[in-house]
């Protein structure tokens, strides 16, 4: 899984899942360029990689198509193609909501940030890599975009979509060297779920640990899984040895889901 000459490019790449991933990139060969919205973490995570021979940051929000087409046209113009897409920045929204009281604007906001952003960052990298017929594109969706979960629709539906244009766009480039395929991780424990997690639960009715604990009963493994475990599939995906493989939903959920 030697990724030596590639340039990767990683939405939400400067900390927790997308971090991991670069990090797996940069282990293997690649030169990483990643997207986030604030600068001081970007400059952090350029350094922790090793520097600008390794690595680039691009200040943008990936809810704007105008942000994620210049990351996608900024990669190209620093590092002078892009072989691997990863379309990791996302998250959930409006937690603890049934449908009847959610808002429009909790609503396209979640499908801004998890399809819609998917989906822009995709059809651009598309546009360089079809000329020379090779690409590699990885969208990190979840466990929620294979199953139902109550109080968590609109993460759930945008997630169910990611992996519908996944396998859909799969089939349209199948001859074109490019292979398109997801990842479905259940609960990884980052430092941005440790932040952000005790709100998310307390809509849930429980504190972080009660939030653990609950999508640990729900895994066959009984844990979180890491982070180390869903860079580890995507360093596969990546990888010319997985040239074979498109069109799927890889679950990095501990035997979570059902299929």
């Amino acid at each position: 899984m030697n990724l030596e000459g590639k340039v990767a490019a990683i939405t939400g790449g400067t900390q927790g899942i997308g971090f991991g991933i670069a990090e797996a990139f940069v282990g293997a060969g690649a030169k990483v360029a990643l997207m986030g919205r604030t600068p001081a973490n970007g400059a952090a995570a350029v350094e922790k990689l090793g520097g600008s021979d390794h690595a680039s940051f691009f200040a943008g929000d990936v809810m704007q198509q105008e942000s994620i087409e210049a990351f996608i046209d900024d990669v190209v113009t620093t590092h002078g193609k892009i072989d691997i897409l990863v379309n990791n920045a996302g998250g959930a929204q409006g937690l603890g909501q049934r449908l009847d009281g959610l808002t429009n604007e909790v609503w396209f906001q979640t499908m801004d940030w998890n399809l819609n952003s998917t989906f822009f960052g995709m059809r651009k990298a598309l546009q360089y890599m079809l000329p020379r017929k090779y690409g590699r594109i990885i969208n990190i969706s979840s466990v929620e975009g294979k199953h139902g979960k109550a109080i968590v629709t609109p993460y759930v539906v945008a997630k169910h979509a990611v992996n519908g244009l996944t396998k859909a766009v799969a089939k349209e480039y199948g001859t074109d060297g490019i292979t398109i395929n997801a990842i479905c991780p259940g609960l990884v424990v980052t430092e941005i779920v440790k932040r952000t997690g005790p709100e998310t639960a307390a809509g849930m009715g429980l504190d972080l640990d009660g939030l653990i604990d609950l999508f640990s009963a729900e895994a066959a493994i009984k844990r979180p899984n890491t982070v180390e475990e869903v860079a580890a599939v995507a360093l596969l995906l990546a990888s010319d040895v997985a040239a074979g493989i498109t069109g799927a939903t890889y679950s990095v959920d501990g035997g979570t889901a059902a299929y």
